[in-house]
């Protein structure tokens, strides 16, 4: 697998994160209460600092080669 097949999956990786993220927030705000609603907050808020951090890393590390 090339550098850029891999780094397009990464990216993809990235963006499920965030996707993922928006989901458990939308969840946590308006349909959980108690403490659910804090965990899956909690994990929501994780996978939004995960997956930007993949992106940022992704194109901040410029074209590759090929």
């Amino acid at each position: 697998m090339s550098a850029s097949l891999m780094k397009m999956w990464i990216s993809f990786g990235g963006m499920g994160a965030l996707i993922l993220a928006i989901v458990l927030i939308l969840l946590s705000r308006y349909k959980l209460k108690g403490m659910l609603s804090i965990i899956v907050a909690v994990i929501a808020y994780v996978c939004l600092f995960f997956g930007g951090i993949i992106i940022a890393l992704v194109v901040l590390s410029g074209p590759t080669g090929a």
